[in-house]
């Protein structure tokens, strides 16, 4: 018998053209999303814990606030790329798209937004010294922990490759 084959079979189905499957599972299986998330939770966690090594007290605002050890900001756009490095390869242009995002996201972090909380101390220190009479003297203190020094932006960095790759190795 001849076999018939249908365009379906030629192309290897819908999967060829659009991707996976259709699946009935409400929340598919995204390795960099999951990956990018996962890092991002255990970075805001570990900052209580580093917060409580340097300043030996507890202080959960860590966990919702910006700036600290690890820096959340690079593990999630680092388990971002690696995690997509690790699906697509290393010619894929997500991938691409993806590494130039976590470069710079890791340099505003450690650059720009660093300096803005350095200089937000000053202006606070600066502010304290007003006498109680001037307008300024009971305005708002600015937030002083923006960025990230180098150290924790590579912690962070490291933090998303282990995710990426664990994440990778359970799936």
């Amino acid at each position: 018998m001849d076999e018939v084959m249908t365009a379906a079979d030629a192309t290897g189905g819908n999967r060829a053209l659009f991707g996976s499957p259709p699946s009935s599972n409400p929340f598919p299986h995204n390795l960099p999303i999951f990956s990018a998330f996962l890092a991002f939770a255990l970075a805001q966690f570990l900052k209580v814990f580093t917060n409580w090594y340097k300043e030996k007290r507890w202080d959960s605002k860590r966990m919702i606030s910006s700036g600290g050890m690890p820096s959340s900001h690079s593990a999630t756009v680092t388990a971002l790329a690696v995690a997509i490095g690790l699906e697509e390869g290393a010619g894929a242009p997500a991938f691409a798209i993806a590494v130039v995002l976590a470069c710079v996201v890791m340099y505003d972090a450690s650059g720009v937004r660093l300096h803005a909380g350095r200089q937000a101390e000053l202006l606070n220190q600066i502010v304290c010294e007003f006498p109680p009479e001037h307008p300024l003297s009971t305005a708002r203190p600015l937030r002083e922990l923006l960025g990230h020094t180098p150290i924790q932006v590579a912690a962070g960095g490291v933090l998303g490759c282990v995710v990426a790759f664990f994440m990778r190795s359970t799936s």
